[in-house]
């Protein structure tokens, strides 16, 4: 009993009901619970700007020799991109036809003044303007400002040029290595905070919204899962058809790994383990070096996905209209803002969170509604991003003929 009592998901499941009774029995709590999710809300947004600067400069001065590794990893980079990208449309399509957000609040509830605000912004956000704005004139003071996008911009040129002194810029990827981990560990202390936001988030939900909300928080929950069993079983299965090898002979190779991300919520457990397990498959070990490290920071397909579907449920629940332009627009962004996830719970949340206050359309605030379910979808996006990077090693290693195949007849008979 004490260690289920320890359990982070059965305190946030505890956490969600007495939210809903709350909300729905004591509404002058309103109030109080919006300030206790702003607060938690409040407590993520500070560690945006810091751990995504870390994790972008790591995952690309973590190519060392360019020269060395230029074609693995230019490879690697752009099957990232491109899978990536597939997961992104698949997400936008899927949230547009389930339609998961729409009818969320009545317009009797809504703010009329911000909603023509939010509907104002969502015409004027042109490509021109976000390509303009991604370059910082002062990066302290994108910093300061805590611009993502411009962080982001600034990382890439950081890490690559860090990338570029070899063993003289050992010390300062040290560094950077370990500021890193001081950023997850903080992390991790915010993240046990997740059954007080979820209590507050649904909370002021129901109180304000009504127990309908739950309907259609329960379909954005659904909608991603369904999403993300499609991408897997039809998109990555087709993807290990054309370079054949078997995804069911993958997956039950994998199953352990699988199981201790299930139980963590999170694939940072399961990298060790995955990359002796992909060298075990038949892959190289120095494909393997490169692949899965870097995939965890560029090839999240679980998270670009949730990140995808949320962003179109919120702006469904906000009744913010898109055009197809603005939608692409977003993926755009978003191509960029998913590469600076963790492999730590809650990363998809707070890229989603950095998402929205990049594009400037949606409230931030907004993210508060996902506070009950996110919980819950975050095993769902480690999971695929365990499963789509070990394919991605897979096919690298295959194209640049490392991949052993009698290493693989033998791990799929044992399976182990």
């Amino acid at each position: 009993m004490k260690r289920l009592l320890s359990n982070l998901t059965f305190q946030v499941i505890i956490a969600i009901i007495l939210g809903i009774i709350v909300g729905l029995y004591f509404k002058p709590f309103a109030p109080i619970a919006q300030t206790i999710s702003k607060v938690f809300i409040s407590m993520i947004t500070m560690l945006i700007a810091p751990i995504i600067f870390f994790v972008i400069v790591l995952g690309i001065s973590g190519m060392s020799d360019m020269k060395k590794v230029g074609r693995v990893g230019g490879k690697a980079l752009l099957y990232f991109e491109v899978v990536t990208t597939f997961a992104l449309v698949i997400g936008v399509t899927v949230a547009n036809l389930i339609k998961p957000g729409a009818n969320f609040v009545s317009p009797a509830n809504m703010d009329t003044a911000k909603l023509a605000q939010y509907e104002k912004q969502a015409s004027e956000m042109h490509w021109g303007d976000f390509f303009t704005h991604i370059v910082p004139g002062n990066v302290f003071e994108a910093f300061a400002k805590g611009d993502i996008l411009q962080i982001l911009f600034f990382a890439v040129l950081f890490g690559y040029g860090l990338s570029k002194m070899g063993e003289a810029g050992q010390s300062v990827i040290s560094l950077f290595d370990k500021l890193q981990k001081v950023f997850f560990n903080i992390m991790h202390i915010v993240m046990k905070l997740a059954p007080v936001g979820a209590f507050g988030g649904m909370a002021y939900t129901i109180s304000t919204y009504g127990i309908k909300t739950l309907k259609p928080l329960a379909m954005l929950m659904g909608s991603v899962y369904l999403t993300m069993a499609l991408f897997i079983f039809v998109v990555l299965n087709l993807i290990c058809y054309l370079f054949k090898f078997s995804l069911w002979q993958y997956l039950k190779f994998i199953r352990q790994e699988i199981l201790i991300v299930l139980g963590t919520s999170s694939s940072e457990p399961a990298l060790p383990l995955m990359m002796d397990k992909m060298e075990k498959f038949g892959c190289s070990k120095s494909v393997v070096g490169l692949v899965i490290p870097t995939g965890y920071s560029f090839n999240l397909d679980g998270t670009t996905i949730y990140l995808s579907m949320s962003v179109i449920f919120l702006a469904q629940v906000f009744n913010i209209p898109l055009s197809l332009g603005q939608e692409l627009t977003i993926i755009g962004i978003l191509m960029i803002t998913s590469k600076g996830a963790a492999g730590v719970t809650g990363s998809g949340f707070i890229v989603l969170t950095s998402t929205l206050a990049a594009i400037k359309v949606i409230p931030v605030e907004g993210v508060a509604i996902l506070l009950g379910v996110d919980r819950f979808m975050s095993e769902s996006r480690a999971i695929t991003n365990v499963i789509g990077n070990g394919i991605a090693s897979v096919v690298i290693a295959k194209s640049e003929k490392e991949f052993d195949e009698a290493k693989y007849q033998a791990a799929i008979s044992g399976g182990k």
